[in-house]
């Protein structure tokens, strides 16, 4: 019996198969087909290269000569990193730069590195003259049985040539030049040349151009301490750096590091059982680096970074593979950070900076800041931020009055609160003092000691406000001043390095040292940079040491037993307090003979008073006092007590006048003193012996009197204000801070 039909369906669905069957035996004919085709292309191709190659070897194509001339071509420049040391030769960083870089003579890689690279790049490469034929002719053939590339026949001599001097585009006059170049590089240069050549310029994946700066990024070591394994996992990746990355991409890594040590083992490079151990540690052990990347003391190595880039340029300071050597001294850090957080050791504690300067020629050892809660370095507050220096600024107006010839010690003021108006259209200045107490008749010594504010005032005027400028940027001071009476009283604004320069000076005996971060540069080419000046004090005589001198004494008193009695350690030491009329800012600038060091207390974000940091009020006699202290005894521990030099040129006094500002009154060998206007504005008079009114410019009251006798000796001013006694130690107490 005849079988009954299949249903309509059934037929349907059979034939609709069998023509999606055929359609598919279709596309894969048509793919063989252009399969075929592509090979042929490819096969034609590598046969002309190969013939136009060996033609070029020996000069037949000479269309080629011009561009393939070696001394005609510039190398291109991939760069290299800049690094920054201390003064001992510690490293402190590397200048951040989009590529990575550090050369090394080839003795300095690993031989299994240089193994595992000729092995997986181009394992007859100490046999051909810069380019295979035989590996062009074997990778021909992979790709003909392959149907497309899968191998490549440049060797290492054309990867460096095209590293170095032209392009990667993919066209045939590219490779025929990339390989005419090879051959003749390879006549012209060594073979461990060429290989360590390729080995500094090879790009390995995450920034990393070098055999150096890729051992550094994966395993945070030297290339010439790569183990096989390392060696291996790193030689496979120029081919593909992206694929193989080892860091994002572990699996496909390990992958490539074993096809590495295949190859090794094959060409004899290792033992059939160097081979298994390799390959049977299935853990990288990658340990990413820092090198390029931690940056060990961030405000000294902005300001150097700042100082090369005005040098050489932000491109070169990059990447021309400078090697900067400064002055400062990790063991100075340390201590400077030290001597912060035993000090200002809770997290809402307000920031300190420290700088400090040798003055005998402006060698920057120690600059540092600490912001407690906070990391980064944002912002340099020790170079680049300016803030009111208070009673610090008062020595530079004490240093211009002597330097005029007045006395300190017999040029008497009224401490008394001051009114200053010179005419109706100008505001008032009312000045008092920091704890609202006053001395009456004081001299300038005595007023300095207290750090009297209405004493300065009247002393400002005197002296002149543009004379108080010209002596604080001959000292050392570089910001913009305004010239008005309350500059006096640091009412301009000034960074710490500024002020630590000028004092420095003073300590110097009156001579400047432009501040130096600096000691020598070597250039790439290993060359030391003679011409830009580096490590040369750049000094100039401001005053006179026998000014200097005078200042020194009464700085000196003033850490004896006046507001900076709380800096005090046992030697001959001088130095000023400074607090702001808001507790905003405090300071304490101070110097032995051998070392100037500033100290700054604040918030970095704003002008915050500081009226309550563990239950007291900040002044400059406080936490920066303390500070100052502490450092200096960790720094001086081993240095001997030094005395102050006496000068070679002693001041001369002269008569001093006061009262005068803005008057034509002449100079007199009388003593001028101010009534100064109390709040409610009314007069105080000094009672002296029988005087005679001068009429003022100045809408202030002037009394003519002779020379007073010397006057008694004064009780001992009280400090501003009071130190207070030392904060308990945090608990527990900070752990101790690494030398870098």
């Amino acid at each position: 019996m005849t079988p009954p039909p299949p249903p309509r369906g059934r037929r349907d669905s059979e034939d609709d198969l069998e023509h999606v069957l055929l359609r598919r035996r279709r596309r894969r004919e048509r793919g063989k087909g252009n399969r075929k085709r592509r090979t042929t292309l490819i096969f034609v191709a590598l046969v002309i290269l190969v013939l136009v190659v060996i033609a070029s070897g020996v000069g037949a194509v000479a269309r080629f000569r011009s561009d393939c001339d070696l001394q005609t071509l510039t190398a291109v420049q991939n760069g290299q990193n800049s690094f920054v040391y201390a003064a001992t030769g510690t490293l402190l960083g590397s200048i951040p730069a989009e590529r990575n870089r550090t050369p090394v003579a080839l003795w300095r890689v690993s031989p299994w590195m240089r193994k595992a690279t000729v092995a997986i790049e181009d394992h007859r490469f100490y046999e051909h003259g810069g380019v295979d034929y035989v590996g062009i002719a074997r990778a021909a053939w992979k790709d003909l049985r392959a149907g497309h590339v899968v191998q490549g026949g440049s060797t290492i001599t054309q990867q460096l040539v095209r590293n170095l001097y032209i392009s990667k585009e993919r066209t045939l006059k590219r490779k025929l030049k990339e390989a005419c170049l090879a051959i003749k590089l390879s006549r012209a240069r060594s073979k461990d040349w060429i290989l360590a050549q390729y080995m500094n310029q090879v790009y390995y994946g995450n920034h990393a151009y070098g055999i150096e700066a890729a051992a550094q990024t994966y395993f945070s070591k030297h290339a010439r301490n790569l183990t096989l394994d390392e060696s291996a996992l790193l030689a496979g990746l120029p081919q593909a750096p992206s694929s193989y990355d080892p860091l994002h991409r572990p699996a496909t890594a390990i992958e490539r590091r074993d096809s590495v040590l295949r190859a090794m083992r094959d060409y004899g490079d290792i033992s059939l059982g160097q081979y298994r151990r390799a390959v049977a540690q299935r853990n990288l052990r990658l340990r990413p680096g820092k090198l390029y990347t931690r940056i060990r003391e961030p405000y000294f190595f902005s300001y150097v970074r700042d100082q090369l880039i005005a040098e050489y340029g932000a491109s070169t300071v990059r990447t021309g593979g400078l090697r900067v050597y400064t002055t400062i001294n990790p063991r100075l850090q340390v201590a400077a950070r030290r001597a912060i957080v035993d000090t200002l050791y809770l997290r809402n504690d307000p920031a300190a900076a420290v700088v400090s300067i040798n003055p005998a020629n402006g060698a920057i050892r120690a600059m540092t800041a600490v912001t407690p809660g906070r990391t980064g370095n944002q912002f340099n507050l020790v170079a680049q931020a300016r803030r009111q220096p208070g009673s610090t600024f008062k020595t530079f107006v004490l240093t211009a009055a002597i330097a005029q010839g007045m006395n300190p010690s017999s040029t008497y003021y009224v401490s008394a609160p001051f009114h200053y108006q010179p005419d109706p259209y100008t505001a008032a200045w009312d000045v008092q003092t920091y704890d609202h107490s006053y001395l009456g008749s004081v001299s300038v010594t005595s007023a300095t000691l207290a750090s009297d504010n209405t004493v300065y005032a009247q002393l400002t005027l005197d002296v002149g406000p543009e004379k108080v400028a010209q002596m604080a940027h001959k000292l050392g001071v570089l910001s913009h001043l305004d010239v008005v009476p309350a500059m006096g009283l640091g009412a301009d604004a000034i960074s710490p390095l500024e002020e630590a320069s000028a004092y420095a000076t003073i300590a110097a005996g009156g001579v400047y040292s432009k501040p130096m971060a600096i000691r020598k540069v070597v250039l790439a080419n290993g060359k030391e940079d003679t011409d830009a000046g580096w490590g040369q004090p750049q000094r100039k005589r401001v005053i006179s040491d026998g000014v200097a001198y005078e200042v020194t004494k009464i700085l000196e008193q003033n850490v004896l037993g006046g507001t900076g009695v709380g800096a005090y350690f046992g030697r001959p030491a001088a130095g000023k307090t400074g607090t702001t009329d808001n507790h905003a800012d405090a300071w304490f600038s101070g110097y032995v003979p051998q070392l100037e060091t500033t100290v700054w207390v604040g918030y970095p974000q704003g002008e915050i008073p500081m009226e309550n940091v563990h239950g007291i009020s900040v002044a400059g006699g406080t936490f920066p006092a303390t500070i100052w202290r502490l450092f200096m005894e960790a720094t001086l521990q081993n240095s001997p007590a030094l005395s102050w030099q006496s000068p070679r040129d002693p001041v001369v006094w002269r008569s001093f006048t006061q009262g005068q500002y803005g008057s034509s009154l002449r100079p007199s060998s009388n003593y001028y003193y101010y009534s100064p206007t109390t709040s409610t504005g009314t007069t105080t008079t000094r009672q002296t012996t029988p005087t005679r009114t001068t009429p003022a410019t100045t809408g202030r009251t002037v009394t003519t009197v002779p020379p007073p006798p010397p006057p008694p000796p004064e009780p001992p001013p009280p400090p501003e204000p009071p130190p207070p006694p030392a904060p308990p130690p945090p608990p527990p107490p900070p752990p101790p801070l690494p030398e870098p």
